[in-house]
This record gives C-alpha cells, structure tokens and sequence, in this order.
C-alpha cells in the first residue's frame, strides 16, 4: 500500500521542495501554438543533427528562449510518468535587403507575390531531448502570418507535449531550425526523485520506497526508516560537492524497521542520505537536511585544513564547498594584525581540495594565506611556519605605477601605506630615502610584479645594527659617569651594590619565563583545577597564558588566531607549551590522528586545545616538539599510559605526584636549587588540593549507551 503523501513529505526533510504537476492525459505528443500562429508536430523522429550555420536569405523565424513545466502523463488513474513540456520562443530574425534579394526571396516564399514584404514566414524547429541513455528529437512547423513578420520582434510561441523521462535525472534540450541560421539554444534541468512530488502515489515506481524521517535527539540525531519487516533496502550517507563528484562516506544494505544514530559533530552542510528498494531499476531518493543546520557548518570549519605547498603553492582541505575568500596578507615580525597584501588573491569562493598557485615571484616567510567568511577570520597559514624559517624583520614596499610610466613607493604600515618620503613620525618615513636607495641598488626582494605595480621587501637588519651602536656609545658613556661618582663618594658603595641586587632580582622576576597552558574543557570542575594550577604557577614566577583568562580575546580574535599569536609570542622568547592531558584531550588527539577506536567529542567556542592541534600535531610528527612542549595529566584522572604514543616524545608529568620535576623542566635554566624547587612543589601542591578534591569525586552510576551508529555499516 503507498505511504500517503502528507507524512512523506514531513519525513524527508525541514523544508522539502514539493511541486504540484499537471495532468496529460494519453501517450500522443502534441503541439499547440500562441494565438496567431500555426504550427504542426511531425510524425516520427528525425535526425538530431543540426548541421552547420546557414546564411539568412532574409527575415527567418528563430527560437529565442526554451521553457520548461513537469507535467504527469498517465495511462491510467494511479499509472502516471513523469514528463517534461517544452515551449519554444520564437521570433523574427534579419532584415529585408536590396531589390534583388527582396525578389528572389519574395519568389521563393511565393511567387504570385509582387511585395516581398507582405508574404508569410516558415520555420522547420527541431527539439532535441537527451537524458542518459536515450535521446529523442522532434520536428515543428510553424507558421507566422505576414501582419506579424516584424524584424526584430518576438511574434509567440509553440509548445511541444511532452518528453518522457525518469525520476532525478539530469535531461539536456536543444532548440534550433533548419536550417540553421543561429548558435542553437541548449538548457540543462536536474528532474525531480519521489520526494519532491506532490502525486508520489500516482507514481508506482515511488511506491516501495521507504518512509525516512530525520529527528534530533539531544545532541545526537536520528534517522528512522520505517519499513515492513521483509522489505531490504540500501542507505548511503555521501558528501555532495559543487565541485567534482560526491563522496561516499558510509553504505549498508538494511532490513527494515531501522533507527540509525548519527554524533552531532558527523554533521556537515553538505552530508546527504540516499536511500532505495533493493529491487532492480528502483528509484533513489536523496535529502540532504543539514544545509541549514548551525552546528554542522561549525563541524564544517574545524575540519577545514589549510596547507601550504613549496615552492608557492596553497590547497584548503574540506568535505564541503565552503562560502569563504582566501586573501594574502603581510604579518610584521612585531606583532599586530596581518596586512592585506597587494594584489590579493582572486575575492570569491574558495574551491576546496585544489592546488592553487599565489601570484608571487618568489616566497616570504612574512607571507600568510587568511581564509575568511563575512564574520571573521577562520583559517590563517603562514610561509614561515615550516619552509622558510621564522618571521624577518623587513618592510614592505608597495610601488603603484601610473599609465605614463611614473610610480610612487609607500611602505605596508599597521597605520597605512606611509609614503616614503613623507613627514610622518613612523620607521618608514624616517628611513624614506635609505629605502629608497635599496630598492635601486637591488638590496630589495621583489615579491610581485604586472603592469599596475609591485612589491619589494627590504632588510631592515643594518638600521637596526646602526642604532644598537649608538645604544652602546651611550651605554659606556654612562659607565663612565657612574664609575666617576663611585670614585667620589666610596662610603654609598655598599648601599648602592645593595639597591643594584634588589634591581638585579627584580628584572630576573620580570623576565621570568613563559608557559603557554593548552587544555580540553571536559567539565567546569575540570576548568576550575586548570584555572588553580595556572594561578599557583604565576607565583614561581612564571609567566602563564590560558585561555580562561583571555575569553573577551577568543571571543574578537577566534579560538585559532588567538593559539597562533600566544604560540608563537611564547616560542620566540624561549618559553615552553604545556599539553595537559585528560580524557577529552586524549579523545581529540587520537580523533586527529585518525584513531577509528575513539569517538568525536564536542567543544566549546573558547577551547584553544581543539583549535590549536592543527600545529601542535605537525610539530610532533616532524620532530620538532623536544625542547618547545612539555606534557602533564593529573594522577586521579587517568593512568600514564593514556596519553597517545607520539606525545611521549617529550617530557609528560604526573601531577601532583612530579611536581618538583615538573616545576624545574618548566623553569628551564632559571629553575632553583632542589631543596627550593621541593618546597615550591609544596606551595603548588597546597594550592591544588581543594580544586582536586571538588574535581575527583567518586562518579555517579553509568548511563545507558546509546543507539546504533553509522559504524554499523561500513565506511567507504
């Protein structure tokens, strides 16, 4: 017995397309014409060979614009296929020429006519229908009467009933005449399956197919397939792309009734479920529901991989197309936002999953790809995090040339393009003509160049050395004064060695080194232990960042933007990472490394762990970890084995059982003597106990497991 309509087409998704068809009535093709016109179908088919472009001996009918309307054509009440209408546009094309042609032509349409202009125009229009693997063509003649032969004017249109075709597929029509006197008009149409039919249950094909209604449940999601008991069916989940073919993701052959369970961070905008009979020539009907959904295209984002490629190369990784630009910007060794660079990559969409080249003469480790939507920055990806070393202290040159040949040079400045030879107070007007000299003796890299402009980056090395010289000029200078007055006045000696200790002392606090604490948010009480150890670390000293203090920075900056710019501010003064393990850490290192035995796990907006493995992992898989990272998981929470294998290549701690050795490898060369490194141990030690009690109560009883998941099948 058909599923009805209406519960159909609440199951198939939020907002189904549903189109309400019109009926035709046996299997003749028909065609009928706009008042005025006369027209006749042709029996048979006929070639579709359009053949080549013809002169037009004078005023010709050709078609302007096809149409397309879906229509049922049924045999009987419940036996319907579906059909495509075809209407035609037709109007008058060419002028009337000299006398001679007028005559020969007047002739030609007919010869009893003295004026030319007052004959009747014929056409012959050819419909070609192709859907794979047939192909059908049809031939019109139509008929204009003279009062409508206007050159220049549409004069209606002919109407072709109908090409029959198959449920969703792809159909291609052609129009033209012939002869042919113009390109032929062509347009593509992608057909409707049963689910976006309003009369499915005229249509005995649909009739099996199984009834799929997509649920949420909590933050999971449900598709329930309800199916008789016998029935088997197949279902394919698949990642539709724009661009290329789609991707299979999971398929099994099932019997019915089913309830499958999907995790909420499988979802993506372009994830889609197919499902069909296993009969043979059955139809297919796919719904992809979560185009709209906000938490698959935030899954989208933290999928997304931005890689850059030697020599210039750059491809961004995604299962979907994704609404975003990728621009190239310039990233000063000081800090502060990344400076759109001239020219910019092309501003449209970006196409995932495809090398492309930066329009460059040759790499900058200061050069970075942002890719952006119109919220904020995503993604950001800079030369010098693998190839080319870290960030130089150069500056950016930016020359605009004129159509006669005369440029201009300004410098890439976070306050602007400063004209070099201007009189502003910054580094780049004050050294305008030095730079400009260095661009024309070729102590410049030209990075870009056309026709409107270029690019140059130049050292600013020997400035900085210049001015270290007049540092030290000063600095013996005030040596000397001060070894002067010691002469003068010997009995403060002692009282100015004992102020210089406590100055000593006081920088040593001030330098203080730094440590980047990296977590997996699994709980609040969890968060309150990594805030506490974080506020007993600051008073070694150590100079600590965490994103818990730094949520209005996350917020503007974005959980990614935020990790690079504490990373790398931590790296290049000599500081240390810190990966403190827990069980949702552990589960997102091992869902990175691709581990099949451990599921997904949510996060929040601000956690700077989920976002910051896209460079943690690279740095461990190449090597690069000893001597920058440091590990630590607490004793209560889980065994030492737990942390993954490629971790371990550095020094992991268990706290609070390690702490001296811990606080030491911290501290790095800094660090106290072993009796004052215990007794710190001890103060930290204290400070942790309430968070650690509050943290590592006795668990509750288990919950039950949840449904079946897409691992029941298997993954292609």
């Amino acid at each position: 017995m058909p599923v009805p309509w209406f519960l159909l087409s609440l199951a198939l998704g939020r907002n189904p397309v549903v189109l309400s068809l019109e009926r035709v009535v046996g299997p003749q093709d028909t065609a009928r014409c706009s008042p005025g016109l006369s027209c006749h179908l042709w029996d048979g088919d006929v070639l579709c060979l359009p053949g080549s472009l013809a002169s037009a001996p004078g005023p010709v009918l050709v078609p302007t614009r096809l149409q397309t309307e879906l229509v049922l054509r049924c045999h009987e009440e419940t036996d319907c296929d579906l059909c495509v209408r075809v209407a035609v546009h037709l109007a008058v094309h060419g002028y009337w020429g000299d006398p001679d042609k007028e005559e020969k032509f007047g002739r030609a349409a007919d010869p009893e006519l003295e004026e030319p202009r007052n004959v009747s125009l014929q056409a012959h229009v050819v419909l070609s229908f192709q859907a794979y693997p047939t192909a059908h063509c049809v031939l019109l003649e139509v008929q204009v009467p003279a009062a409508l032969v206007q050159p220049g004017q549409s004069v209606g249109s002919v109407v072709f009933d109908c090409f029959e075709a198959a449920l969703g597929a792809e159909v291609q029509i052609w129009s033209y005449t012939q002869p042919r006197y113009q390109k032929e008009l062509n347009l593509t149409q992608q057909l409707p399956d049963c689910g976006g039919l309003e009369v499915q249950d005229n249509i005995q094909s649909c009739w099996a197919l199984p009834w799929l209604n997509v649920s949420a449940d909590g933050e999971d999601v449900r598709l329930v397939l309800d199916v008789s008991e016998e029935q088997r069916f197949g279902l394919s989940l698949y990642w539709n792309q724009a661009q290329g073919p789609i991707k299979p993701w999971w398929h099994s052959n099932l019997t019915g009734p089913q309830t499958i369970t999907l995790n909420h961070t499988d979802l993506v905008p372009c994830l889609c479920i197919q499902v069909w009979p296993l009969e043979p020539d059955s139809v297919r009907t796919s719904i992809c529901p979560f185009k709209e959904d906000p938490r698959a295209h935030r899954n989208l984002w933290r999928a997304a991989r931005l890689q850059l490629l030697p020599p210039r190369g750059w491809q961004l990784d995604a299962p979907c197309s994704l609404p975003a630009e990728a621009t190239l910007c310039w990233q000063a060794l000081d800090g502060g936002p990344c400076l759109p660079l001239v020219p910019p990559l092309p501003r449209e969409n970006v196409t995932v999953n495809k090398v492309l080249e930066f329009p460059l003469l040759k790499g900058h480790p200061n050069v970075c790809v942002q890719v952006s939507t119109w919220e904020k920055l995503q993604l950001q990806e800079c030369l010098w995090a693998d190839s080319l070393g870290p960030l130089k202290d150069d500056m950016l040159l930016v020359e605009t040339r004129g159509p006669q040949d005369n440029g201009s040079l300004c410098a890439l400045e976070p306050s602007g393009c400063t004209p070099l030879l201007s009189r502003a107070s910054t580094r780049a007007a004050r050294l305008g003509e030095q730079l400009l000299q260095d661009v024309q003796s070729g102590q410049c890299l030209q990075l870009w160049d056309n026709d409107l402009g270029a690019l140059w980056a130049c050292p600013m090395d020997k400035y900085i050395h210049q001015r270290w010289v007049l540092v030290w000029l000063a600095c013996l200078l005030l040596a000397a004064v001060l070894f002067l007055l010691l002469l003068l006045k010997m009995n403060h000696v002692k009282g100015w060695l004992r102020l210089l200790k406590e100055d000593i002392r006081a920088g040593a606090a001030a330098r203080s080194r730094a440590a980047l604490l990296l977590y997996s948010a699994d709980d609040a009480s969890f968060e309150r232990l990594v805030g506490a150890l974080a506020s007993a670390l600051c008073q070694l000293p150590l100079r600590v960042a965490v994103d818990l203090w730094s949520r209005r920075d996350l917020s503007a900056q974005g959980a990614l933007a935020w990790f690079h710019a504490q990373r790398r501010q931590t790296l290049q003064e000599g500081g240390v990472v810190v990966l403190l393990f827990s069980p949702g850490a552990v589960a997102l290192c091992r869902e990175w490394l691709q581990d099949a035995t451990s599921a997904p796990r949510a996060h929040g907006p601000h956690d700077a762990f989920a976002a910051s493995l896209s460079c943690v992992l690279p740095d461990f898989l190449q090597g690069r970890a000893p001597g920058r990272y440091v590990g630590a998981y607490f004793d209560k929470q889980m065994p030492a084995d737990a942390v993954p294998a490629l971790f371990r290549s550095v020094p992991v701690f268990s706290l609070p059982s390690q702490l001296p050795d811990f606080l030491g490898t911290l501290q790095g060369p800094a660090a106290p003597r072993p009796r004052r490194l215990a007794e710190r141990a001890e103060q930290v030690s204290r400070a942790l106990q309430p968070a650690l009690d509050s943290c590592f109560r006795p668990p509750a009883a288990p919950g039950t497991g949840r449904g079946m998941g897409p691992e029941a099948g298997d993954r292609t």
